[in-house]
């Protein structure tokens, strides 16, 4: 699944008006379900504890609009579903311009925009709309309408489970709540697709846990039904989201910087952008925060493009398919290809000759020099030298400044001419 591929899938995810319960959370699933047959759809029922939590009423959403008394509408759910409050109470009343200022939500210091703003567990009634169009509002009387109800439903997640030669899990979580923004909703669920994919088509070591969840309380929720499992299985996880624009890469640590996840995150970027941003814990902000608390304690890290955030069109209309790129989707994927490929040739590996091999003889050193070989030379011998069985492979890319895509081919000659064993 490439660029173009995940843009296409973004796209038609793009219009569904998603929340973190309800009928755009299972439309989107429903579709990441024709791409990955093989999710599971979970549905947890309202009222269910789940730790300090319990899963909400779902939020039933049919439209929402501001007209004059003329008829005239001067917002739209149906053109742009940012403009109602996500979980909004109903309404259906004729207010003075003064009640509707009430329940209305602006960016000022962004004055074209329409902010994305939620309610998730205080009832309340709420309108978005440009802080232009706010101060527009001339009419001393409006018809606002917002046409929702509370249910008892379901708090919906989808999960995939790939399973590989051991139990031993690398696990990744991507978020499926937020309505129409590209990059902060999207990027995250159709990059991970296309990793899924990827996983599906190599021979593994480790299996593979997606989870397609609403956030927070949906990563609250899954953790709830799983914890002890997780805790037991998962060796390295990563928290994806706003992978979809193509100005940067960002990586959140996890408490203390130093889980496997950590590891490979840190070595994977230094070759495949260096100038990427690196963020603590304390700046954290997505399900980072559920699965690295106390009790938890997954040896997860959190991978952006641009962090959450730290993005101007974060959280607003302007986060739309222009944000995001092929390219941009394209460069994420194969990053965290790399951190795939890094974990499953992560082993101690062990020379099996005493002194340097003799390379020619097996085919293994060129026996003509061209620009390039000697390179290839350094990185294979380096790699050997290193071949002591006390230190990991991310240990050893780190010394000799090589990274998983030069470091793979090597391993594969080294192994089918058993100049080395895994440790």
């Amino acid at each position: 699944m490439n660029g173009q591929e995940m843009y296409r899938l973004a796209e038609e995810l793009f219009p569904i008006c998603r929340s973190i319960t309800g009928k755009g959370t299972r439309d989107t699933l429903s579709i990441l379900n024709r791409e990955l047959p093989q999710i599971t759809i979970h549905n947890v029922p309202t009222g269910t504890a789940v730790f300090d939590w319990s899963v909400p009423k779902e939020w039933v959403i049919r439209d929402a609009y501001v007209e004059t008394l003329s008829g005239e509408k001067i917002i739209d759910f149906k053109k742009t579903n940012l403009h109602v409050l996500g979980y909004s109470a109903p309404i259906d009343k004729v207010v003075s311009k003064e009640e509707l200022l009430k329940i209305v939500y602006t960016l000022p210091d962004q004055p074209d925009l329409i902010p994305y703003v939620t309610s998730y567990y205080k009832e309340r009634i709420g309108i978005c709309m440009s802080e232009n169009m706010k101060n527009s509002l001339s009419e001393d009387q409006y018809h606002v309408v917002v046409d929702s109800e509370f249910i008892d439903g379901n708090l919906t997640y989808g999960e995939l489970i790939i399973p590989g030669e051991t139990d031993e899990e690398i696990f990744f979580s991507t978020y499926v709540c937020h309505p129409s923004m590209a990059n902060n909703e999207l990027s995250g669920p159709v990059v991970c697709t296309a990793l899924a994919k990827y996983i599906q088509s190599i021979k593994r070591r480790y299996t593979y846990r997606f989870v397609f969840i609403p956030e927070t309380i949906g990563s609250i929720t899954y953790l709830s039904k799983n914890l002890e499992y997780l805790q037991q299985h998962v060796i390295a996880g990563f928290n994806i989201s706003c992978v979809g624009d193509d100005r940067t890469y960002s990586y959140i640590e996890s408490p203390y910087a130093d889980n496997l996840a950590d590891r490979v995150v840190q070595n994977v970027l230094s070759f495949h952008y260096p100038e990427y941003k690196r963020y603590t814990f304390m700046q954290r902000g997505s399900d980072e925060r559920q699965y690295c608390s106390p009790l938890v304690n997954l040896p997860m890290c959190a991978v952006c493009r641009s962090k959450y955030e730290e993005y101007p069109e974060y959280h607003t209309s302007a986060d739309n398919l222009s944000v995001i790129s092929p390219e941009g989707l394209q460069g994420a994927f194969d990053m965290l290809r790399k951190c795939i490929d890094l974990l499953e040739y992560n082993n101690r590996y062990r020379i099996t000759v005493p002194c340097e091999p003799q390379l020619g003889k097996r085919g293994l050193y060129p026996t003509i020099s061209y620009k390039g070989s000697h390179d290839y030379v350094n990185n294979l011998t380096a790699f050997i030298a290193y071949s002591t069985g006390s230190h990991d492979l991310i240990d050893i890319s780190n010394r000799i400044k090589a990274d998983i895509d030069t470091l793979k081919p090597i391993i594969e000659k080294c192994l089918l001419h058993q100049l080395i064993e895994k440790v």
